[in-house]
């Protein structure tokens, strides 16, 4: 018997892969994740498999996008500038539930979607998903 994986299969595939990675991330830094946490998860390949740079700086980012993570050539070896709100500079405990959705892309590319960004950053903070995206939503208010 042939069995095809389809495009579906390959989405809830990876999205169940981000929610094990966000748990096991959590059961190593956590279970607070904070500033800290998430400067030295930044620098764990097991964790982000590219070199992640955090810039406050409201330039490459859309009006109303909180963070965004801009390769630094044309391999994703050379790394990113994940580049942050300005707003967050002096909120550095906001920062993780910014950066973490944002990570999804560093590590899977163009694969990774808003759900799986979502499903990532709430296994990592220990939330459900639901409530993760309400405080990115929370977040996007206070720039709007």
């Amino acid at each position: 018997m042939d069995t095809q994986l389809t495009i579906e299969d390959a989405k809830q595939s990876l999205n169940a892969h981000v929610a094990a990675k966000g748990v096991e991330i959590r059961e190593k830094y956590g279970p607070h994740i904070g500033w800290r946490e998430l400067t030295q998860i930044l620098n764990d390949r097991s964790c982000v498999r590219y070199p992640c740079e955090i810039v406050f700086d409201v330039g490459p980012l859309q009006p109303g996008e909180l963070a965004y993570p801009m390769a630094r050539g044309d391999s994703p070896d050379a790394g990113f500038t994940l580049y942050v709100h300005p707003l967050f500079m002096m909120q550095l405990e906001k920062v993780p539930y910014v950066a973490l959705y944002q990570l999804v892309m560093v590590n899977y590319g163009e694969f990774a979607s808003a759900d799986d960004a979502e499903t990532f950053g709430a296994a990592v903070l220990g939330l459900a998903r639901d409530a993760y995206y309400q405080t990115l939503c929370e977040l996007a208010d206070e720039i709007a």
